[in-house]
């Protein structure tokens, strides 16, 4: 069988690395390229592309009729510098910084540039916490944490949570429904405006001295973690981290250097990988980014291909849910295939991991279209560290894989034999935070004696005696647990084996067993594919769908075969309850990426889990496998 071609694709930063082994079992892993230079604050890179290629579009979204609105670099350069001023007219600072409630849109990211020309921090804040949740909760604590001076949201839709939440003296924004707000009396007597009365403004002295004075440690935003079973961290991100991490992204995927990068990109600014690294690759290296309102859902996804069909991205990002919808897509959609495929250089996924099932699919079609494949880089980045620190970016990668250091980091790797044995990865970098905002307990909880920043992440050689073929992740430490017997269960793998397994019906697991005599597992289904694996309406209700004979059947095989191909006690799934209840975002358990938190699951349904191992055939969603 001949060996599989791939197009072209300048790679570099993160394809070699020196190990040292030290006397304390630790293990230091480095890149053998040096960091280059990179520029002091973001918003020079603003300034120079709206000197160097004024006209050309940074950011793009669908307007109401379907065409493409566009704001190139110097409109954003000037939009920047206008709201700027309005911001320091209005008053705001680092401890009453600009907080962003709402989804992406052009708006925002001005916003954004603009807090950010005026070396004020800003507070990106999911809109899910605003328009889904019930209680506000993470709204609430959000913005106690930061005290905000303005609030800004995209419209009416967002008054009942302001009202509730925000205190009354703060200043809101808005993009539109300004009236409907007024109707609905929920923000009588607060200070409330147009967002586009603040382009009006006109720079002048204080935007000029507050620009000059912002420098590397200057803060340019606080981006908070989903928060598991404690409420989120405030990450402090400043502009060194920012730019640093730009510069390792550049060096190891060489390629963004070569041609102004274009995205298609929905991925939320809330979150790292959407906020910090796509819009930040997208700015260093004078691309554009084309705003994408699809989701990655059965149905979300029709937004996202219709985009897809029309604009040719160069890079791809999305999360591993995206991917197989859009996979599956290209299945019976030749122009979106071909047109995803005709400039990409290359695909990148975070947030999960990728099934090899649809790894493979994604290079079947990059097949049928190219006559070859597009490399499929993997890596480890967080919000505490701007946010990559490895990639994987050879042709050998598989799913699980992620590299080895990008330049200017230092990977730590150190033992604790009360997890198992498995070993933490830990980080040291221009990119790493400083800490987290008004909370100096927890910052000195997360550093090292010598200064690197503990993941609570395992990480293991993909082959000990070939270290060149990088790290592969090992699953979250504090998710692994111990039965009954003393036996270490390993949730992060267990986790991937059960959902790929459960292709398509199953979303997610969180496994359970904890001072048990055997695992179990609560499954997250997916409606849609259960509804379709059945033959049932869309509207038909979850309870009714999880109860179908073709249902229960899928369930009963998927236990039989986890019970089947175990390899000891702590991978034999012994039960399995198949959740009725979609995850709840009041209680943490999703985020809006579609993360699925297996500690505030096993909180929040703490009862459940103990009726799972209780409950025997009396529970109707429990699904035991043929033990013979």
């Amino acid at each position: 069988m001949s060996e599989a071609r791939y197009r072209d694709a300048t790679v570099g930063g993160c394809l070699e690395a020196t190990v040292e082994q030290r006397g304390d079992a630790s293990t230091l892993i480095r890149s053998t390229e040096a960091l280059r230079w990179y520029p002091d604050r973001l918003t020079d890179c603003l300034l120079q592309w709206a000197q160097e290629a004024p006209d050309r579009s940074f950011v793009a979204r669908r307007g109401p009729g379907g065409d493409w609105t566009h704001i190139s670099y110097a409109q954003m350069l000037q939009r920047a510098q206008s709201v700027g001023q309005a911001l320091l007219d209005l008053g705001v600072s680092v401890e009453r910084p600009v907080a962003i409630l709402s989804d992406n849109d052009l708006e925002y990211l001005t916003l954004a540039m603009a807090a950010m020309w005026a070396g004020v921090p800003y507070v990106p804040v999911s809109s899910a916490y605003s328009l889904i949740s019930q209680d506000y909760g993470k709204l609430r604590h959000i913005l106690d944490t930061v005290t905000p001076g303005l609030v800004f949201a995209s419209g009416a839709s967002y008054a009942k949570a302001i009202a509730a939440v925000v205190p009354d003296d703060v200043k809101v924004v808005l993009t539109g429904g300004l009236a409907e707000a007024a109707a609905s009396g929920l923000l009588a007597g607060r200070d409330v405006r147009a967002f586009d009365t603040l382009l009006f403004a006109q720079p002048g002295p204080a935007l000029a001295a507050a620009n000059a004075a912002i420098g590397p440690d200057t803060i340019a935003k606080f981006l908070f973690t989903s928060g598991s079973t404690k409420a989120p961290k405030g990450v402090i991100n400043t502009h060194r981290m920012l730019c640093a991490n730009q510069q390792q992204l550049r060096q190891c995927l060489a390629f963004l250097a070569e041609a102004p990068p274009v995205l298609v990109d929905w991925l939320p600014w809330n979150h790292t990988f959407g906020g910090n690294h796509n819009v930040g690759l997208t700015l260093y290296n004078g691309g554009t980014l084309y705003i994408d309102e699809g989701k990655p859902t059965p149905k979300g996804i029709a937004q996202t291909l219709r985009n897809l069909r029309e604009i040719s991205p160069t890079i791809y990002f999305n999360v591993p849910k995206g991917f197989e919808e859009i996979a599956t897509a290209m299945d019976s959609d030749s122009v979106l295939r071909d047109t995803l495929f005709k400039r990409c250089k290359a695909f990148m996924f975070a947030g999960a991991g990728l099934s090899q099932a649809v790894w493979d699919k994604l290079d079947s079609h990059a097949e049928a279209a190219l006559g070859e494949r597009l490399r499929i880089i993997t890596g480890l980045g967080m919000t505490e560290t701007a946010p990559s620190c490895t990639f994987m970016v050879g042709t050998h990668a598989r799913s699980g894989w992620i590299g080895l250091p990008v330049p200017g980091v230092e990977v730590k790797l150190i033992k604790d034999p009360s997890t198992g044995g498995k070993t933490e990865i830990r980080f040291r970098g221009p990119n790493v935070m400083p800490g987290y905002w008004r909370a100096p307990a927890q910052t000195l909880e997360v550093f090292d004696d010598e200064g690197f920043y503990r993941t609570g992440d395992a990480a293991c050689w993909v082959d000990a005696e070939r270290p060149g073929l990088g790290l592969m992740f090992d699953g979250r430490i504090a998710e692994d647990f111990k039965l009954s017997t003393g036996t270490f269960v390993s949730v992060g793998p267990l986790r991937a084996k059960i959902t790929l397994a459960g292709d398509p019906c199953v979303l997610d697991a969180v496994i359970t067993g904890l001072n048990r005599d055997e695992v179990g597992a609560m499954i997250f289904p997916r409606p849609d594919e259960c509804r379709k694996l059945a033959g049932l309406a869309e509207s038909t209700p979850l309870p009714e769908v999880l109860h179908h004979p073709v249902v229960r059947r899928f369930f009963q095989a998927l236990a039989d075969r986890l019970w089947r191909e175990a390899t000891g006690s702590a991978s034999r799934v012994a039960r399995l309850h198949v959740l009725a209840e979609p995850p709840a975002i009041d209680a943490g358990e999703i985020t809006d990426k579609g993360s699925i938190n297996q500690r505030a699951v096993l909180s929040h349904r703490a009862a459940l889990v103990e009726a799972l191992y209780q409950g025997g055939q009396a529970d109707p969603f429990l699904i035991l496998p043929d033990r013979h």
